[in-house]
């Protein structure tokens, strides 16, 4: 058993017969009353997200974890599947287990979060930022770049998303996977 001081991003518990991921959350002591921790949950069944407060000192199952790196192998439509790079053994997720599945591309090296006591695969981390190329995007005008302006791109995994104007189709960009928005071109 942990307390709410034991919370922090990444933290799997067990909460109203489900394990949730813990996304964001807050510590907040007001000057008047108990303190309390508010959180952001995300449901590692079926992804729902789910914003609770804890009171202070509040007892919360966590549920052990250990984490493994896999590489994505293919999307069937239903499935996403993985592949152990230890011992070469593949799993399968629902989309709803991942963050952002859009922006994951065959061959992909990500860290997938395994409960402990059934050895059922909870959650996928991806990679802070991962380099994809534009496969399609409108060509930006000349001298339209006086503002911070940006456009829609579609990348090889069918992500659409928005980048500056000077982005062309053929140019490799950085995409921060947490957020999903562009971070930088990459050059050769």
């Amino acid at each position: 058993m942990a307390t709410t001081s034991d919370i922090r991003n990444g933290l799997c518990i067990r909460y109203n017969h489900d394990i949730y991921k813990i996304i964001e959350f807050l510590h907040v002591k007001p000057g008047k009353g108990p303190a309390f921790v508010r959180t952001k949950m995300k449901s590692v069944t079926t992804g729902k997200i789910l914003d609770n407060t804890f009171s202070a000192g509040h007892k919360i199952e966590d549920v052990r974890v250990e984490t493994h790196k896999f590489q994505f192998l293919y999307n069937d439509g239903e499935f996403y599947h993985f592949m152990n790079q230890e011992d070469y053994t593949q799993i399968r997720l629902l989309e709803a287990a991942l963050d952002r599945p859009e922006l994951m591309k065959e061959g992909e090296i990500v860290t997938v979060l395994i409960n402990t006591e059934d050895n059922a695969p909870l959650s996928v981390e991806m990679p802070a930022s991962v380099t994809l190329e534009v496969t399609h995007t409108e060509p930006g005008v000349k001298g339209n770049t006086a503002t911070n302006a940006t456009k829609p791109a579609t990348v090889e995994t069918g992500a659409v998303v928005n980048v500056p104007l000077f982005i062309n189709e053929g140019d490799k960009i950085k995409i921060e996977t947490e957020k999903g928005t562009y971070k930088e071109r990459v050059k050769e």
